[in-house]
């Protein structure tokens, strides 16, 4: 075994251990809510985001807030993920594309994955202003876009894409507890969901100068 061979043992090691604590993690606050034990604090950030719904300005933050929701749905993040394999392709990076593809399909499937092993009802403290059919632990939105967005900063690799890339995830995480249908700890648990989930898959990201499939060929 080479140098370079145990050197990607190593680094897939290191990206299996952060899923596997992202997991644990997600695990924890699952049994913590179940408990009880984030109750005050769901119901709480729940109630305010209920109160400013209601206040004077209100009905214009939900408007932005089912539009962040909207685009971080499952239709829109499909539609943003199609505009960004095509600007990939289009431009060469071909191992990008195909690295971008298979985060998102292993990430979805993780996520339902966690869905059907959690069953946890929606929260009904407040009038729900989105439809859902799905469980709510943990939220898609959050695991999805951190997932999504993430991976587009991370190939950018410049800090700029970072900051937006963590604009757009937590106004689509916060969307999600305004609108009613999830408890701040289903948002919370999908963010981490997706951090493990791209620690593991930065591992084999392809480095800038791979990106370009038989480039120099």
């Amino acid at each position: 075994m080479d140098v370079r061979s145990i050197s990607d043992g190593r680094s897939w090691k290191r990206g299996a251990g952060a899923l596997a604590f992202a997991l644990l993690c997600i695990v924890i606050v699952a049994l913590v809510h179940r408990q009880g034990a984030l109750d005050g604090l769901n119901e709480g950030l729940m109630m305010g985001a209920g109160r400013l719904r209601d206040s004077g300005g209100g009905q214009h933050f939900t408007t932005i807030m089912q539009f962040a929701s909207t685009v971080g749905g499952t239709g829109g993040r499909l539609l943003l993920l199609g505009g960004a394999l095509a600007l990939l392709l289009w431009s060469g990076r071909r191992r990008a594309a195909v690295w971008l593809a298979a985060t998102m399909a292993g990430g979805t499937l993780l996520n339902l994955l966690l869905k059907q092993i959690f069953s946890a009802p929606r929260p009904d403290l407040l009038p729900h202003l989105d439809i859902v059919h799905s469980y709510s632990f943990p939220s898609g939105h959050a695991a999805g876009n951190m997932m999504f967005f993430g991976a587009l900063a991370m190939l950018a690799g410049r800090w700029p894409a970072y900051a937006a890339a963590g604009a757009v995830i937590a106004l689509i995480g916060v969307s999600r507890v305004w609108l009613g249908v999830h408890w701040p700890s289903d948002v919370l648990a999908g963010w981490i969901e997706g951090i493990g989930w791209l620690a593991l898959c930065a591992r084999w990201m392809p480095r800038a100068s791979q990106q370009r499939a038989g480039r120099g060929r």
